[in-house]
């Protein structure tokens, strides 16, 4: 008898999965439009276990982990739609969505280059990228909160500081020079109008050029980077400074040379220049009473003038390709040249101001090109002051 039963409900069982295919086939060729007519129409005729059945297997398919499923350069292509924030809050939804996400390499190193950070294309952990947007993220942070930075002083003169220089880590109190040891060559600005080319080695005068009518406040030593009709690439170049006029000379072993030419920004000398000059072999930047001033060096044009209000009688410390370093009486400024606004600011003390204007000077500068992790160390600025000591500012260490 008990065998009759389970073979009279294995047919039925048969019957049903017929039935079933049938109505599947059926449900299949409807429209979308019919289709959900018919679902409303079943779950109209569900019970309490029905219904709760169909609640389950619902939340199952519409939490399923698509990140999951996908392949992995088909979820890469996704995540590149997502800004970082969202990333890293997609972290937290799984230790497989933190793997995945955190193995994105270009997103994150996208994240960085934003952040006006340099990418080592090189380093080839796939994992690395994200903590390096983390640590970046919070440079940044400390930098617009203005934290990114803290202060220290050097004792140890007994008389006044006339100027700062600072070259390979070291920081020296000397006048305006700046030097090359392949040259063997030592150039310095003077107050008598004068630029003096001296013998690194044996410390004698080679040379004297004039044509100043101010103070030369300023002497940069660099190898040109670009050609044009005066230059080539290779050649060293001499550029000084003073109150309204940049000049530049040609240096080489031929130590006599006559100045290649001379630029400003007002024919009239209405507009000061700061006591403050970048040259890097490609371009020339000066800031001046109406903003910053940045020279292409193989046409001698100006590319780029930066003026806002609070750029007016900024000195210029450094510039690079993201960021320039300025000060003035009270705060040291990081201008975010792609935005060209100010960023970040830093107080500073009272200081000797000094109309050779080489009393303070800029650090470390590699960051100015990026940030990296790594460049963010060491000495940012320097100053000297009434008491005979260096009031420094450097960089924080990471949090």
């Amino acid at each position: 008898m008990e065998t009759g039963k389970f073979f009279h409900n294995l047919m039925e069982r048969k019957d049903f999965e017929t039935w079933l295919d049938n109505i599947s086939v059926t449900f299949l060729s409807l429209t979308d439009l019919q289709k959900n007519e018919t679902l409303d129409h079943l779950i109209s005729l569900s019970g309490a276990v029905q219904l709760r059945h169909l609640s389950n297997n619902l939340e199952t398919l519409l939490k399923r982990d698509f990140l999951k499923l996908l392949p992995l350069e088909l979820s890469f292509y996704l995540l590149k739609w997502l800004d970082p924030q969202t990333l890293l809050t997609c972290c937290l939804v799984s230790k497989q969505w933190n793997k995945v996400i955190s193995a994105c390499t270009e997103v994150w190193q996208t994240a960085c280059k934003n952040l006006g950070w340099q990418i080592d294309d090189s380093v080839q952990d796939a994992l690395h990228w994200k903590k390096v947007y983390l640590k970046a993220i919070l440079r940044m942070k400390q930098l617009e909160d203005h934290e990114a930075f803290e202060t220290s002083s050097l004792i140890g003169h007994s008389a006044r500081v006339y100027a700062l220089y600072y070259k390979d880590g070291l920081l020296c109190t000397v006048f305006s020079v700046d030097y090359n040891d392949e040259l063997d060559i030592l150039v310095s600005g003077s107050a008598d109008f004068t630029v003096k080319v001296w013998a690194l080695s044996a410390g004698t005068c080679l040379n004297t050029l004039t044509g100043h009518t101010e103070w030369v406040t300023k002497v940069v030593l660099q190898k040109c980077k670009v050609k044009s009709l005066l230059h080539s690439p290779g050649d060293y170049i001499l550029l000084s400074a003073d109150k309204y006029e940049i000049k530049i000379w040609p240096i080489g072993r031929e130590i006599n040379c006559k100045c290649l030419k001379t630029l400003s920004v007002s024919e009239d000398r209405s507009i000061c220049l700061q006591p403050r000059l970048h040259f890097d072999g490609k371009y020339i930047v000066c800031s001046s009473a109406l903003g910053l001033y940045q020279w292409d060096f193989a046409s001698y044009d100006i590319l780029r003038v930066i003026r806002t209000p609070e750029m007016a009688n900024l000195a210029l410390l450094g510039f690079g390709d993201v960021f320039a370093l300025l000060f003035d009486n009270r705060y040291l400024y990081i201008l975010d040249l792609r935005t060209e606004s100010l960023m970040s600011r830093w107080p500073l003390p009272e200081y000797r101001k000094s109309k050779r204007g080489s009393s303070f000077l800029a650090g470390e500068a590699s960051w100015l090109n990026g940030l990296d992790g790594h460049n963010d160390t060491g000495l940012v600025f320097a100053t000297s002051m009434p008491d005979h000591s260096i009031h420094l500012v450097l960089w924080k260490e990471h949090g």
